[in-house]
């Protein structure tokens, strides 16, 4: 083992050291310019490969541009409920209110159901206290003979007439069957009555006694018969059964109207039409 040597020098040689080291401040700015060149690098990339949502550019125009702000997000709604109405308050003249036809029908149907009872006579006790309700207050009840009876066969309203506010004069057509004690129903002569009503109230209400006369039956229609000939006579009595040809109405397109007598099922020949069509 050789033995250590200890060399001394007069100097140090500085010359030798700074060959050996590099040159600190060129690197230290080499390393600043690469840092630079990545920011700028890194954010020219981030920029052009995701834009903010924050703004959003919109070119209008070569020279100008529009920031359009991104949609906020929508306000909570808030739920409001209606408010209460007032209750509909109704007029007590509109609570009685009646509309004009089912007024005429009301007084219309009032006026058939007390001609019936005013001229029924049947000595019931029912039949009376009927006819008492009907008629206004004061008037007295019909007076029959002991044992007499009347029996309405039809009772028809034929005609309406507005005589007051809610007050309808109803014509009344009826016809009945009389029979005195111990006696025959015979037919009587149709009557025409007239009955003021009034449905004002809360019902219906005869307001008079009606007023009484004999039923017309108005004139009589001429028909403009001529003579049938054979072979439409002969087709209407095989069709109808009858017995004899009365005559006929010819129509526009050939067809007949061929009024024969006919007897009916309780034996009874009546005049009845036979439609013949034309041939």
């Amino acid at each position: 083992m050789e033995p250590e040597r200890n060399e001394v020098y007069e100097r140090i040689p500085w010359e030798t050291l700074d060959e050996k080291k590099p040159d600190r401040q060129w690197m230290m700015l080499a390393v600043a310019g690469a840092i630079v060149l990545g920011s700028l690098a890194y954010a020219w990339t981030s920029t052009r490969a995701d834009p903010s949502p924050a703004t959003t550019a919109v070119t209008l125009a070569p020279t100008s541009t529009v920031a359009v702000a991104s949609e906020p997000a929508a306000p909570p709604v808030a739920v409001t409920s209606p408010p209460a109405q007032a209750p509909v308050l109704t007029a007590e003249a509109d609570l009685y209110a009646v509309h004009p036809e089912r007024a005429l029908d009301r007084a219309t149907a009032h006026a058939e159901w007390f001609v019936a009872e005013y001229l029924t006579i049947d000595g019931s006790e029912e039949s009376q206290a009927t006819l008492s309700a009907l008629l206004p207050t004061g008037v007295p009840m019909p007076v029959a003979a002991e044992g007499s009876r009347v029996f309405v066969e039809w009772v028809r309203a034929i005609g309406v007439e507005e005589v007051g506010e809610l007050t309808y004069r109803v014509t009344v057509l009826a016809r009945s069957l009389a029979a005195p004690a111990g006696g025959d129903y015979v037919r009587q002569p149709p009557l025409r009555l007239e009955v003021d009503v009034s449905v004002a109230g809360a019902g219906p209400q005869v307001m008079m006694p009606p007023t009484i006369g004999p039923a017309s039956a108005g004139e009589a229609h001429q028909i403009q018969m001529t003579e049938v000939p054979e072979d439409i006579a002969a087709a209407a009595l095989q069709g109808s059964g009858g017995t004899e040809v009365v005559g006929g109405v010819h129509a526009a397109d050939g067809a007949w109207q061929v009024i024969v007598m006919a007897p009916g099922a309780d034996g009874v020949g009546r005049p009845v039409t036979i439609p013949v069509p034309a041939g």
